[in-house]
């Protein structure tokens, strides 16, 4: 690091146990995270499990952060060719650290012995090198099946880069509280991390009822996140919130016709109300029939996004 540090003609600077490599750059300063406590487990003999470099100090608002993320997103892309990983960290990122309230989205180059990844940092875009090993084997042994043991989603391709990528357990919910906490957390960021990603995700949930297991909710979200909804006729849709196309006119563009009949326009980057969403979806699966949490699923093509395998891992609903 020192001598990177050199090479690149930054100053060494803070103390031990918190330095920082004086850069110049008006974005600010980088910085290294030294192996501590929380980190030991997951090493191998390395001295630093992070250099963090920031790109852009970027206004608290979710869209000029989206928008930051997606402008550097591009930038790297076309010098380095499409991550193999993309995803979102959720609430609980690498080593414990808190993610964003706008989002946790990142990419990742993944190398040996070390990876870049770009992430969503405090005040903007950042631009992260870490040794490849520690990354992931933190991530890997939060795979221990308990409620929230692993928050976001995580998509790999079919890049060489990512021979022997390991991928851990889920874990799958076991209240309806939990539900509608993991469905809020997803849902209120969503937009602003597909925008900044620059990906679209088409997720339908089916409802296993005693009548079969008939497709529920169609969650689509690329700018902007729109829900339809597939009540059957015994439910009244309208009492628990939903809308129909004249209500929500943007829908239009998502759904061509009046299937589904009901549906909402949740907004773009900052606008989704996700505990408000949540709560209206739970309330509609239980109204149908719906009787348990392993009975609300996730579609299998919803793991499919552009060419990237996505695990939902945030969610604790079962993929089928």
């Amino acid at each position: 690091m020192r001598a990177l540090a050199a090479e690149l003609g930054w100053a060494w600077s803070g103390t031990p146990d918190s330095p920082v490599l004086v850069t110049g750059r008006s974005s600010g300063d980088a910085r290294l995270r030294p192996v501590g406590r929380y980190e030991e487990r997951y090493v191998g003999g390395e001295s630093y499990v992070e250099l963090a470099v920031p790109l852009a100090t970027v206004a608290a608002d979710d869209a000029a952060q989206a928008a930051a993320f997606r402008a550097v997103n591009e930038e790297l892309t076309a010098a380095l060719g499409e991550p193999s990983v993309l995803g979102s960290h959720g609430d609980i990122g690498p080593f414990y650290d808190s993610g964003q309230l706008w989002g946790a989205p990142f990419m990742r180059w993944r190398g040996r012995p070390d990876t870049l990844e770009l992430r969503a940092g405090k005040a903007g875009p950042e631009l992260v090198l870490q040794p490849t090993d520690p990354a992931e084997n933190w991530f890997w042994r939060q795979g221990i099946g308990e409620e929230q043991s692993i928050s976001g989603y995580f998509g790999s391709n079919r890049d060489r880069a990512n021979a022997g990528l390991g991928f851990p357990g889920g874990w799958t919910a076991r209240s309806w509280e939990t539900v509608t906490r993991s469905l809020s957390d997803f849902l209120g960021a969503l937009p602003a991390e597909t925008t900044a990603l620059g990906i679209g995700i088409g997720m339908p949930l089916y409802g296993r009822t005693g009548s079969g297991a008939p497709i529920l909710f169609d969650v689509t979200c690329r700018d902007r996140l729109s829900i339809g909804c597939f009540a059957p006729d015994d439910v009244d849709p309208a009492a628990l919130g939903w809308g129909t196309v004249a209500q929500h006119p943007s829908t239009a563009s998502v759904w061509s016709d009046d299937d589904p009949v009901w549906r909402v326009d949740a907004g773009g980057p900052g606008e989704p109300k996700g505990r408000a969403l949540a709560e209206m979806l739970v309330a509609t699966a239980r109204a149908v029939g719906v009787s348990e949490p392993a009975d609300l699923i996730v579609g299998g093509e919803a793991e499919y996004v552009d060419d990237y395998h996505v695990t939902f891992y945030g969610l604790g609903l079962r993929t089928g």
